[in-house]
């Protein structure tokens, strides 16, 4: 027994007539016959007696009829709530990013999104991208907001959202204990022999500072490490040391200066940045995992924050929209 013939039944026993039965549902008349047929042969009775422009119900038809419509009711009922879930009335997001993004534009994608769906209930956790992804892996998280390339083959879906550019952040003011060149851009080789203040492992921005000092020919010098974003921000402001950081977080922060970061003079003449100096995020999930309601709206309540704001101009600097960019 079908709902589909359920409903068919009921309907040709509400107005007594095959033909205006079908054009009521908008199906065909001879296929709501066949299912009327089909469900008196799974019976194994009669429902209708059917006589030129007389339809009447048995009495097995009269007993079926007020127990289809309380099936109907109680089918209508259950759509009514998974759709009310489904309106994401209720629900719960698990959202991992980087202290970059959570210092700088996920605070106005989340207000949206609570505006638009207060009843969903946010969880976030803030961390880097390393330990994002393995957290994401473990189903601790339902989205991540994480930095690609991801090490190792994580079973993760992602798709690029955004391109930040790195800068080097030093003391707004007149005092510059690491001596920095007064530039309007430094080269990785202007970061030999300084003082760098350090993120704790787990940053994506530690390894991709260490890395591009090593493929530079030296090691840096680390004046102090193991900080979080706002801890290594406010330790560059005190003049403790500089920090490579994606410029986004700059934002509010007059005690602080970013200076682009380049490969090479010429790259900087000719307004080119090389490889290392910019980072790709990506939104992430599992692939072995449907997304909920819930983080579905909330994947297109960003992507579609960051549409309107690369249209606007009004993405924080040094950041670019990648949502719905082809690659070249």
């Amino acid at each position: 027994m079908q709902l589909q013939q359920l409903t068919y039944f009921v309907a040709v026993a509400e107005v007594r007539h095959f033909t205006q039965a079908a054009e009521i549902l908008r199906v065909a008349q001879p296929s709501l016959s066949k299912q009327i047929r089909a469900l008196e042969s799974e019976l194994s009775v009669s429902l209708f007696r059917r006589a030129r422009g007389n339809i009447t119900l048995t009495p097995a038809g009269e007993a079926l009829l007020p127990l289809a419509k309380r099936i109907l009711a109680d089918v209508d009922t259950a759509r009514l709530e998974v759709q009310e879930l489904a309106g994401l009335k209720r629900g719960r997001v698990r959202l991992g990013a980087t202290p970059s993004l959570c210092a700088g534009l996920l605070a106005d994608v989340l207000r949206r999104f609570h505006d638009a769906y207060p009843g969903i209930q946010l969880i976030v956790e803030e961390g880097g991208s390393r330990d994002l992804v393995r957290e994401l892996t473990r189903g601790s998280l339902d989205l991540a907001l994480v930095i690609l390339p991801l090490q190792g083959d994580p079973p993760l879906d992602t798709t690029p959202i955004l391109r930040e550019y790195l800068v080097v952040a030093s003391p707004a003011g007149a005092d510059n204990p690491a001596q920095l060149p007064r530039r309007s851009y430094l080269r990785i080789e202007d970061l030999q022999d300084r003082p760098l203040v350090m993120f704790r492992p787990g940053y994506d921005l530690r390894e991709a500072t260490i890395s591009a000092c090593r493929a530079a020919g030296f090691e840096p010098r680390f004046a102090v490490e193991g900080g979080e974003m706002d801890a290594v921000l406010r330790f560059v402001e005190v003049g403790l040391g500089i920090a490579v950081v994606p410029s986004m977080v700059l934002a509010g922060r007059p005690g602080l200066r970013g200076t682009p970061l380049v490969l090479a003079d010429e790259e900087a003449r000719r307004g080119r940045h090389g490889p290392g100096l910019l980072r790709t995020i990506a939104l992430a999930h599992r692939k072995d995992v449907e997304l909920t309601h819930a983080a579905r709206a909330f994947q297109e309540t960003l992507q579609t924050f960051i549409v309107e704001a690369g249209a606007a101009g009004t993405l924080p600097a040094g950041v670019e929209n990648l949502v719905d960019v082809q690659p070249p």
